[in-house]
C-alpha cells in the first residue's frame, strides 16, 4: 500500500474518540427516540379514544405496569439528555463555552443523571406501592 493510500484509509477513524462526536451521536439518537415516541403516543391515544372510556381505563392500567414505568424512565432519560445537550449546543451558537465544550457536556450528563435519579426514586416508589 502506498503512503498516499495509507493516509486516506483512516480518514475519520479518530473522530469517534472525542467527546464531541459522542455528544453529537447521542443527541441524534435521543432525537430519533423522541420522534418515535411521539408517533407511538399519538397511536396509543388514538386507539384509546376509539375504544371509549372503558378502553382508556384498561389502557392506563396496562401503562402502570412496572415494564412501562421503566420505559417511561428511558423516555425521561432521552428527554433530559436531548434537552440539556440542546442547551449546550445553543450556548455554542451564541459563542458561549466553545472552549469548555467537554466540561459543558459532562455537566449536562451529570445534571441529567442527577435528575434521572430523582425520577427513578419516584418511579420505583410508585412500582413498590403497586
Amino acid at each position: 500500500m502506498s503512503d498516499k493510500n495509507r493516509e486516506t484509509a483512516n480518514v475519520g477513524a479518530g473522530l469517534w474518540k472525542g467527546v464531541g462526536m459522542w455528544a453529537w451521536l447521542f443527541h441524534r439518537v435521543s432525537g430519533l427516540v423522541l420522534v418515535l415516541y411521539l408517533f407511538a403516543h399519538i397511536a396509543v391515544i388514538s386507539q384509546a379514544r376509539l375504544r371509549g372510556a372503558a378502553g382508556f381505563d384498561t389502557l392506563f392500567k396496562t401503562l402502570e405496569s412496572p415494564f412501562f414505568v421503566i420505559l417511561d424512565l428511558a423516555l425521561i432519560a432521552a428527554v433530559l439528555y436531548h434537552g440539556l445537550n440542546g442547551v449546550r449546543v445553543l450556548l455554542f451558537d451564541l459563542g458561549v463555552g466553545i472552549r469548555q465544550h467537554k466540561s459543558l457536556w459532562w455537566a449536562a450528563v451529570a445534571g441529567g443523571v442527577a435528575s434521572l435519579a430523582v425520577f427513578a426514586v419516584i418511579s420505583f416508589t410508585f412500582i413498590a406501592q403497586g
